[in-house]
């Protein structure tokens, strides 16, 4: 990669390409949605909130539309997904909550990995067929000191941790991408996935954790030393359209990852354990009564 910092204004012509980023009614899913509806690309906002979702949009140049879509619910994901006609181009699995109080989704999944990774898991493997160029997923830095708990993914055993399973969710994103490639190129499938992740970024999303104590620790680093959304929405943006092998993983360049421009991200050894990430696959599969698209 060139030592040139890349920033949304080389963005390529996106004229007739098809994008969805989930979660885009607010922070670098909102911005990524701008860039790329700016760029030329028809945008749709796959939000939770529709009502917020519309006041998103009516910010996005270009075209952009927005859909229902929750995460938290296999019904809405599937709902989703057999409304799609037609191609998809670019599907950017952006959504997420962090360090949240112990919850369940609709489907009795503990709340962060069914949305941060079983939600997408399900969601892609039904818009598999449909898409015809990349599956961007957004993971973290926090995926380092992530542990997958193969036997207990949704802490029904042990005492609950809104980090450890936080961390483990993002560790969960990496490996399904590294599966995912793994599957698209034993299927000669042309298709790419690949990851992103942000950095600090200062988003909404720090001031969800159910915690004023810890929320206002984030809103202090907030400020201090998180970068923009903007700058934050850069490696997703990069991910989603520059020509990169299969299984990249894209971060900012500087402070440890924190802060920058794109540039090439450090995966955590467990990030490529591809015995794990096969297990897991399988696991998701069973847990979303999903059939695998690859």
């Amino acid at each position: 990669m060139s030592s040139h910092k890349w920033t949304a204004a080389d963005l390529p012509a996106l004229t007739g390409r098809t994008v969805v980023v989930t979660g885009a009614n607010s922070g670098i899913g909102l911005v990524a949605a701008r860039e790329l509806a700016r760029a030329g690309a028809r945008v749709v906002l796959a939000v939770r909130d529709t009502a917020k979702g519309e006041r998103a949009a009516s910010t996005v140049p270009g075209k952009a539309e927005v859909r229902a879509l929750d995460l938290a619910d296999l019904q809405s994901v599937r709902s989703f997904a057999d409304a799609w006609d037609g191609d998809l181009d670019i599907l950017v699995n952006n959504a997420g909550v962090m360090a949240v109080p112990e919850q369940r989704t609709k489907d009795g999944f503990e709340m962060q990995i069914g949305t941060n990774h079983l939600g997408h898991f399900a969601l892609t493997n039904l818009l598999l067929p449909a898409i015809t160029d990349r599956v961007v997923t957004v993971a973290s830095t926090a995926h380092r000191t992530g542990k997958i708990r193969l036997d207990d993914l949704n802490w029904e055993r042990d005492d609950y941790s809104r980090w450890g399973a936080y961390c483990q969710s993002k560790l969960a994103n990496l490996l399904f991408t590294l599966e995912l490639q793994r599957r698209l190129d034993d299927a000669d499938s042309p298709v790419r996935a690949v990851a992103a992740h942000p950095g600090y970024a200062a988003t909404n999303l720090q001031s969800h954790t159910g915690s004023s104590l810890q929320s206002r620790l984030m809103s202090i680093g907030n400020r201090i030393i998180a970068q923009s959304d903007e700058m934050g929405a850069l490696p997703t943006l990069f991910a989603a359209t520059q020509d990169l092998p299969g299984g990249s993983y894209i971060g900012p360049d500087r402070f440890s990852e924190q802060r920058g421009h794109p540039a090439p991200a450090r995966l955590a050894p467990a990030a490529r354990d591809t015995a794990t990430a096969g297990r897991l696959w399988d696991l998701s599969s069973e847990l979303t009564r999903m059939a695998s698209a690859v």
